[in-house]
């Protein structure tokens, strides 16, 4: 309530937050002509609440990180088994992947033809060799 009684012209005393709208940052702009001093009041009391609110669920968010990294040491969980079952899951979820599978399928399909006219092509070239012998 006391940014209300302060002058329009006056700075706020915090630097902004990371997020927090310029606009604000500045300071009130004159209201629009359509707005009246009680509905002007009206908004910045909400705005301070809101404020506020958001202050009190960054602190509430601070102190469950917190209390989430506590619990994953007690736990033994550390960033790097993290990474490791991530990439696991990861790893398994594209393995059993439609896309994955037919395109294995194609990959082996291509490996098995191409040993095929690989081992026929050498016999040909064998062939062609005691031929020519």
């Amino acid at each position: 309530m006391e940014d209300a009684e302060k002058g329009p012209q006056e700075q706020p005393d915090s630097v902004p937050e990371v997020g927090e709208d310029a606009v604000t940052a500045v300071g009130p702009s004159p209201p629009p002509p359509a707005m009246t001093e009680e509905e002007r009041q009206e908004l910045q009391e909400e705005l301070a609440k809101v404020e506020d609110e958001i202050q009190t669920l960054t602190q509430v968010l601070a102190a469950k990180e917190k209390q989430l990294a506590d619990i994953k040491r007690k736990l033994g969980i550390t960033p790097l088994n993290e990474l490791k079952q991530n990439i696991s899951k990861t790893w398994q979820e594209v393995t059993t992947s439609t896309a994955y599978r037919r395109t294995s399928e194609t990959l082996s399909q291509a490996g098995q033809k191409a040993t095929a006219a690989f081992s026929n092509m050498g016999s040909a070239i064998s062939r062609k060799l005691e031929d020519v012998r």
